[in-house]
């Protein structure tokens, strides 16, 4: 039943085009769980782990794509798609590097200068940085065009005000990627937008962390006041940010991680209908699992495309929206069929499931509301 994903001590199918990777890989994630760095069920991908991310890192897998004069590895997008897809399958505590190499490597590979690029991607690649996404703002929700946040030049570079917020991982952050204003809002609305690479250290910086449903810090409101940037960390040209912010979400969007945030629970339902054999189960938990096959081909199609440097257009937000909808319902028809009580102490069944179901709210949230998403959709299909 769980052909794509099967149980993470079981061996990768012959035919499997990628299968001494998928072994290979395994058997890291054996030894990290063995070790007690991967606590299985809980949030994967934004659990923040820097000792993880560097043992991972030194085995080849962070900043797989990256060119190997950047410190990368010079391997093909539908490998590291692999590697993701079983580090987040076993629950692995991908947070310390894993915006870093998603989005905020290859934006700045493809648009950053040359000083940022020697700089930063080695760092990646070596899983030492920490990223964090600076584009919702408080008063602007998923209206990114409305943001305030500014960027006036000054001698050398620019001069950095505003807030962010909803930032995951800010307090451990070594950079982030912020959207601003470096012109005022015009006519065009997505005019005057730019990007700035900000080191988090600059003073200025103030990282307020807000506590979650999990009663984790995981995000984080951050404010600049008056921040010194210099003029190299602008990615691309001035007024390029709408364009950028739009190529970086496309990443963000379409990735394994949008199918995969509520898989551990997922698991735990099969195990328990292969014991039961519950007729009713077993027919639910088959139409989440044909979803979660049929979102995983579009999101590798995505992926290849990404791969080659093609633009994506609204292709990643139908999926974005497609595998969020799943990661939501997942728990809930996991609360209906698992009859225990979730509770969040220890690494059991329950932890795993009560995890599940507070982290969900936050599916249809991140990386664009659902509302949002379907205006883009629409757009694209010329309804609107």
């Amino acid at each position: 039943m769980f052909r794509l994903f099967p149980h993470p001590d079981a061996q990768p199918e012959v035919h499997d085009p990628a299968a001494a990777l998928r072994a290979e890989v395994r058997a890291f994630l054996a030894e990290e769980r063995e070790s007690g760095a991967i606590r299985p069920g809980r949030q994967g991908w934004t659990t923040w782990d820097r000792g993880f991310s560097l043992r991972a890192a030194a085995r080849g897998y962070v900043g797989m794509t990256l060119p190997p004069e950047f410190g990368g590895h010079g391997r093909s997008a539908w490998e590291r798609y692999v590697v993701c897809e079983e580090m987040l399958a076993a629950g692995a505590p991908l947070g310390s590097h894993w915006i870093a190499d998603r989005q905020s490597a290859p934006q700045i590979l493809r648009h950053g200068s040359e000083a940022v690029k020697r700089a930063i991607l080695p760092r990646v690649a070596r899983g030492e940085i920490t990223f964090g996404i600076g584009m919702s703002e408080p008063d602007s929700g998923s209206d990114l065009s409305s943001i305030r946040t500014r960027a006036d030049p000054v001698e050398g570079g620019f001069r950095l005000d505003g807030r962010k917020i909803w930032t995951t991982n800010a307090q451990h952050a070594e950079y982030i990627i912020c959207l601003c204003r470096t012109a005022p809002k015009g006519e065009d609305r997505y005019a005057g937008l730019s990007q700035l690479v900000v080191p988090m250290d600059s003073p200025g910086i103030t990282v307020r962390p807000l506590r979650n449903l999990a009663d984790e810090e995981e995000l984080n409101e951050i404010t600049f006041d008056s921040v010194f940037v210099p003029a190299d960390h602008l990615l691309g040209q001035g007024g390029d940010g709408w364009a950028l912010v739009n190529a970086e979400l496309a990443f963000e969007r379409s990735g394994p991680d949008r199918i995969l945030s509520s898989f551990g629970v997922l698991a735990v339902m099969a195990q328990m209908l292969a014991e039961t054999r519950d007729p009713r189960g077993i027919a639910e938990l088959g139409g989440l699992v044909a979803r979660l096959t049929a979102i995983r081909q579009l999101s590798l199609q995505i992926n290849a495309m990404l791969g080659r440097g093609e633009k994506v257009g609204g292709i990643a937000t139908v999926m974005k929206d497609l595998g969020t909808t799943l990661e939501q319902d997942i728990p809930e028809v996991a609360r209906r069929l698992m009859d225990i009580m979730p509770a969040l102490d220890g690494d059991t069944p329950a932890a795993t499931l009560a995890t599940a179901i507070l982290n969900a709210p936050c599916y249809s949230l991140r990386g664009g509301t659902r509302e949002i998403l379907k205006g883009i959709i629409a757009r694209e299909l010329g309804l609107r």
